[in-house]
């Protein structure tokens, strides 16, 4: 790969990032969803700030987004994180490029908490996580059973803002 461009999701994306979004959850590793939503439903359910995509020579190569966790004041900066790489474009390092990017465009954004769900067997994630200095807050077992009905445990993944202090964050 030559070039590498990180920039904000827009609408007109939306069939490559719901590719990718299929390609993630066929590998039974990245969700518990079984299908993807439409364009509307996971426009709703997602920030519309701290959207972004990854290019690898122009082609869409993942995508990243924030959805709030709780929509209650006092947890206003805490949001999930989102991420998928294409499966052609997995183990290239664009995973850890577009993980940091949307942590700067967060904290930017008035963020102090990212959080992560990362299932058991996804070992990559929870690595590319770590790498982007999220740590393990927590293993929730049994927590939900897969689509063949086998319980599986889910780590909880934490990144708190730099300025993590409220003189640092910004007001949302």
């Amino acid at each position: 790969m030559s070039e590498i461009t990180i920039r904000p999701m827009v609408p007109e994306d939306w069939d490559d990032v719901a590719r990718i979004y299929l390609e993630g959850i066929a590998t039974e590793h990245a969700t518990f969803q079984t299908d993807c939503p439409p364009y509307a439903a996971w426009d709703a359910s997602h920030t519309k700030e701290c959207r972004l995509i990854i290019l690898a020579d122009g082609v869409l190569a993942g995508w990243a987004a924030l959805h709030r966790v709780d929509p209650r004041w006092c947890y206003r900066g805490v949001a999930e994180v989102s991420i998928y790489v294409g499966e052609r474009f997995r183990g290239q390092g664009l995973g850890s490029q577009l993980l940091n990017a949307l942590c700067a465009d967060a904290e930017k954004a008035g963020y102090w908490t990212l959080q992560s769900t990362v299932l058991q067997d996804n070992t990559a994630s929870r690595a590319l996580h770590t790498k982007c200095g999220f740590r393990l807050v927590g293993r929730r077992e049994r927590i939900a059973r897969d689509c063949h009905g086998r319980w599986l445990d889910t780590y909880l993944m934490e990144r708190r803002a730099k300025a993590d202090e409220p003189e640092g964050i910004k007001k949302l």
